[in-house]
């Protein structure tokens, strides 16, 4: 499946979150959904505008983007007052 042609970010709606495309469903909102213990078929008949693909594009969104956050260099945590690292 290709979420790219499924998820969208644009700045006047919701906030810039990544949504389902023509609607305001957040990927937040899906994953939400389901770490409160919602189905899919209660998410689907909750959401009318969504569908099973727009649901699997989501999760592969959300997947893709934490996957991609855990390879960016983490920078040295320092006292913002002192520059130094904290002591261990």
């Amino acid at each position: 499946m290709r979420w790219r042609s499924r998820i969208e970010r644009k700045p006047g709606v919701m906030l810039g979150k990544p949504v389902i495309k023509g609607t305001r469903i957040t990927v937040e909102h899906i994953l939400m959904c389901f770490g409160s213990g919602w189905t899919e078929d209660q998410l689907l008949h909750s959401c009318p505008h969504l569908n099973v693909d727009g649901i699997r594009a989501a999760l592969i969104f959300a997947a893709k983007s934490q996957r991609s956050a855990w390879r960016k260099p983490h920078r040295e945590v320092t006292n913002v007052a002192t520059r130094q690292r904290p002591q261990t």
